[in-house]
C-alpha cells in the first residue's frame, strides 16, 4: 500500500510539472479558444440533463406559441413548394409579394413545367438568384406534371427528388401543406436557435436535424421546426438577439442578459409578437 501511495504522489507530482512547465497560450490562441466557447455552448453532461432541457424548451414554446403557423402564405402544396424554393436567400415577406403574380401567371406544375426560362425568371427576379430558381421551379413543375400526376408527392424519397428540394423543403411542405410528420424543419434560424440553446454542437442542417428528433416527441416535429423558425425570426435574432425578453433564458446557456419577469410573461410577450409578425413590443 505505502508502495502504491508513493507512485500515485510521483504521478500526479510529474503531472504538476508537466501542466506548469507547458509553454503560456499567446494572445491569438486565447482569442481562438473564447470565440470556439462562444460559438458552441457546452451541452448538459448526459442524455438526461440533454432531454430534461429540451423538455422545458418543449413546455415554453408551448406557451409561446401554441399553434405556429408557416409564414409563407400559399394555397396548396404545389404554391408552398414554389415559396419555399423562391424563399432561399431571400425573406418570407418578398416571397409573399412575389407568389400571386407567379400562381397567376403559372397556376398548375404542368404550366410552369412548359414556360420560358425566361418568362419565369422575370416573375421571380426580385426574390434574388432567380436563374437558378426559375429553373428549379420549372423543372420541379415539369417532373410533378409528368412523373406525379400533377400533384406534389407525399414521401420524402419522392419530394426529394425534384430539382431545389433537399430535407428543409421537403419539411416544409409534407408538415405544413399535407400534416406528414417526416422530420423537424431546419434553416439558418432553426440552426441558430438549436446551437445556442446547446440542444446541439452539429453545423450541418441535417445533423442538426437528427439530434432534435431525438430530443423532441415525433407529435410535436412540425409545430417544434416552426417554432424554433419563428423564435429565431423575432426573438433569439442572429444580431442583438432579445435575451432578456426570452422565455428560454433560463435554459439558454448563451444567455446575454437577465432574464426580465417571469417566463411566463416572456412567453406572452413572444405570442404578441409572433403573431404581429414583429410588430407588437
Amino acid at each position: 500500500m505505502a508502495g502504491r501511495a508513493k507512485a500515485e504522489k510521483a504521478t500526479r507530482k510529474a503531472g504538476k510539472a508537466g501542466r506548469s512547465a507547458r509553454a503560456p497560450l499567446t494572445n491569438v490562441e486565447r482569442a481562438a479558444e473564447a470565440r470556439a466557447a462562444k460559438s458552441v455552448p457546452a451541452r448538459p453532461s448526459g442524455s438526461a440533463a440533454l432531454r430534461a432541457r429540451a423538455a422545458a424548451v418543449h413546455e415554453r414554446f408551448l406557451a409561446a406559441q401554441p399553434a405556429p403557423r408557416c409564414e409563407l402564405e400559399h394555397r396548396g402544396a404545389w404554391d408552398l413548394l414554389v415559396a419555399t424554393i423562391l424563399s432561399a436567400q431571400s425573406t418570407d415577406k418578398m416571397v409573399n409579394r412575389v407568389l400571386p403574380q407567379v400562381m397567376e401567371r403559372f397556376p398548375t406544375p404542368a404550366a410552369m413545367g412548359a414556360a420560358p426560362q425566361e418568362d419565369v425568371e422575370a416573375v421571380v427576379k426580385s426574390t434574388g438568384f432567380f436563374r437558378n430558381k426559375a429553373k428549379a421551379i420549372r423543372e420541379a413543375g415539369r417532373m410533378v406534371a409528368e412523373q406525379f400526376g400533377g400533384e406534389v408527392p407525399r414521401t420524402m424519397e419522392e419530394i426529394t427528388r425534384l430539382p431545389g428540394v433537399a430535407r428543409k423543403t421537403a419539411n416544409v411542405v409534407l408538415g405544413t401543406a399535407y400534416g406528414l410528420t417526416t422530420g423537424i424543419t431546419v434553416d439558418t434560424h432553426a440552426l441558430r436557435v438549436s446551437r445556442r440553446l446547446g440542444l446541439t454542437t452539429e453545423e450541418d442542417p441535417e445533423k442538426v436535424e437528427q439530434d432534435l428528433m431525438r430530443l423532441f416527441p415525433p407529435e410535436a416535429w412540425i409545430d417544434t421546426g416552426h417554432r424554433m423558425v419563428l423564435h429565431g425570426r423575432y426573438v433569439c435574432t442572429a444580431r442583438a438577439p432579445r435575451c432578456a425578453a426570452c422565455p428560454l433564458n433560463e435554459q439558454c446557456p448563451s444567455a446575454e442578459a437577465e432574464p426580465e419577469g417571469s417566463w411566463q410573461e416572456r412567453a406572452a410577450r413572444e405570442k404578441r409578437l409572433v403573431e404581429s409578425h414583429g410588430e407588437a413590443e
